[in-house]
């Protein structure tokens, strides 16, 4: 065998190796590709259903913040109409017809009176337009006296040093007792669903 053979045979061998290097590095690149599109694809599938989920998660948290924020509009709405209602009570208070004004005044005068003790001096304060009106009421009171204004929309605050006692009996004062006591139900009435 000659050295020409001879090399010639190690040449068609490491051709012949290299050729199935290269074809087993073709292969396990295609494997390696392969695994690497798998992969890609599970990554994207995973990555699809996170966008998905954080989708779903903003979306109901932007609804419940809308469904929060219309809620609070409604009360405050609500508060509103409630804070018209009330100052409305207070106008029609404030311009009752004279006769019903000293029926009331009276009445709330009355009242406050089984708290003194009989021979007290007892002071009468009153709205400054109800001035006359006080006036004229106190004289059928032995020992009351009007003693000068107290803002309010009507009735009398009354007090008396001996008894030490002061009496609010204002329309304010009822009206805040009526209203804190009945809300639930006035509420109720005005926004029936």
């Amino acid at each position: 065998m000659s050295l020409d053979t001879v090399v010639e045979d190690i040449r068609e061998e490491a051709h012949a190796r290299a050729e199935d290097i290269r074809a087993e590095g073709e292969a396990r690149a295609e494997e390696i590709e392969s695994a690497a599109e798998a992969d890609a694809e599970d990554i994207l599938e995973a990555a699809d259903e996170e966008v998905e989920r954080e989708i779903a998660q903003l979306r109901e948290q932007r609804l419940s913040s809308a469904k929060l924020e219309a809620k609070q509009e409604r009360l405050e709405a609500r508060r509103d109409v409630l804070e018209d209602v009330r100052e409305a009570v207070e106008d029609e208070l404030v311009d009752l017809p004279a006769d019903t004004r000293e029926e009331l005044t009276r009445t709330l005068l009355d009242a406050a009176s089984v708290e003194f003790d009989e021979g007290d001096d007892v002071y009468v304060y009153g709205r400054a337009e109800d001035a006359d009106l006080l006036s004229s009421i106190l004289e059928d009171y032995d020992g009351y006296e009007y003693a000068g204004e107290y803002d309010c929309l009507g009735g009398v605050v009354v007090e008396s040093e001996q008894s030490r006692l002061r009496v609010n009996n204002t329309f304010d004062s009822v009206l805040e007792d009526v209203w804190e006591s009945n809300l639930r139900e006035i509420s109720n009435r005005l926004f029936e669903q």
